[in-house]
């Protein structure tokens, strides 16, 4: 690769000059390592690693593989500087003021919203979340309402996907909600008034932005909730969680889940918390490698448009609207999804969604089967069999959407 200086915006986040980038064949910048007859569709899961992400991965483990916030030799230093580096970057990146904001990391979104509810104080009146949550929302909030001994509220959707509830829903609740449905790919709207209605209320948000990001990353940037969470492997990261919250809300949570990394003091039979509010979720050794990456991956997403020439979460709307109307085309398909969703779900008939994954494998193209961890939405109160998610990613290009074209049309039309 080569070294000299990238153009402005270029410049990674650890203050170091990147590569300068070419855009590979076919679209496929930063994933030049790809077979050229793989068609990947489940970057919903996790998103495929560009390259300069698995290489901070490598060049953590080859060349200072140290603990970070425990050590004071180089390699250790060296860490700690990439990971608050990495800090800043996602308070940057969500457009939060470091001075009220907090980022902690975590296994994964699941685990930071488990980790919140199961410290917060027990001040709610009710925790309220809506029907159409993934797991990592609905049973988590399942769980806090159970052991609260509280009310647990289901919001309804309107045609539109717009929230319906009464203000009285909102005092003195928890509320916990996706910005970006995990099916269909569909934003939900109106999470900025109700973030101010639920604040004045005296209630806190919790945004679960795993799926949001970074298809509509713009849109979670205006929220600034209580805390947001998400998963760094949906941002072309290493498998991680994060949890970016405010310094009050950290502040408040009774530590039961605890251990080293967390205490300035130990005694006999007591222990002083660290002041900084970040490690209230952070107990014993972090994934500093994959912390690392998570930088890596943001330097690449920053410098994306520079590289190609295009705005990334543009580009993916193209390739997700020409799916849409390739699928579209095709009999027996049943779409739940809008067109220009990243998500791009069917339901199909005359065969199983899951024999359909499949057959489309044998091909060489990887999609998901089932129900995306929404069983309650989809069994329950949409009845429907298991459905068949295609979902795009900045490794995706037109050549794809021709594959499945083609591969699906023999498929369906055998039907």
């Amino acid at each position: 690769m080569s070294e000299q200086r990238a153009g402005r915006g270029l410049r990674g986040l650890f203050g170091r000059p990147q590569p300068a980038p070419t855009a590979a064949p076919g679209g496929r910048y930063g994933f030049d390592y790809l077979p050229a007859d793989s068609v990947h569709l489940d970057s919903a899961c996790q998103t495929l690693r560009p390259q300069p992400v698995i290489d901070a991965m490598t060049e953590y483990y080859l060349q200072y593989n140290a603990c970070g916030e425990r050590v004071r030799y180089e390699w250790g230093r060296k860490v700690d500087e990439r990971v608050e580096a990495t800090r800043e970057a996602v308070l940057r990146a969500l457009d939060l003021s470091p001075r009220q904001h907090a980022v902690s990391f975590t296994l994964n979104t699941t685990y930071g919203l488990n980790l919140l509810m199961h410290q917060l104080p027990p001040r709610f009146a009710r925790v309220v979340t809506t029907h159409t949550e993934h797991n990592s929302v609905f049973l988590s909030t399942m769980s806090h309402a159970r052991r609260a001994g509280i009310e647990r509220v289901l919001l309804e959707r309107g045609p539109d996907g717009e929230l319906r509830y009464d203000d009285s829903d909102l005092d003195d609740a928890l509320v916990v909600i996706s910005a970006m449905n995990n099916v269909d790919g569909a934003p939900t709207p109106g999470l900025t008034e109700l973030i101010s209605r639920t604040r004045k209320r005296g209630g806190v948000v919790i945004v679960d932005a795993a799926q949001a990001l970074p298809h509509a990353w713009s849109q979670v940037r205006e929220l600034s909730p209580d805390a947001v969470c998400f998963s760094a492997h949906k941002v072309y990261g290493a498998s991680l969680g994060v949890v970016a919250a405010t310094r009050e809300l950290l502040d408040s949570l009774d530590v039961t889940f605890i251990g080293g990394g967390q205490v300035a003091g130990v005694t006999a039979s007591d222990y002083e918390l660290l002041p900084e509010p970040h490690t209230r979720l952070e107990p014993g050794l972090q994934a500093w490698g994959e912390i690392i990456a998570l930088g890596a991956a943001l330097d690449w997403l920053q410098g994306y448009r520079d590289a190609t020439g295009e705005d990334l979460e543009t580009r993916e709307t193209a390739v997700a609207s020409a799916l849409y109307d390739a699928l579209a085309d095709l009999p027996h398909l049943n779409i739940l999804s809008d067109r220009g969703s990243s998500l791009v779900s069917v339901v199909p008939e005359r065969v199983d969604g899951h024999r359909l994954a499949t057959f489309l494998s044998r091909a060489g193209i990887m999609v998901r089967s089932g129900y995306f961890c929404a069983h309650h939405w989809l069994i329950e109160q949409r009845q429907l069999p298991p459905v068949v998610r295609f979902s795009v990613g900045a490794h995706n290009t037109g050549g794809d959407v021709e594959k499945v074209q083609q591969t699906m049309a023999k498929l369906m039309k055998g039907l």
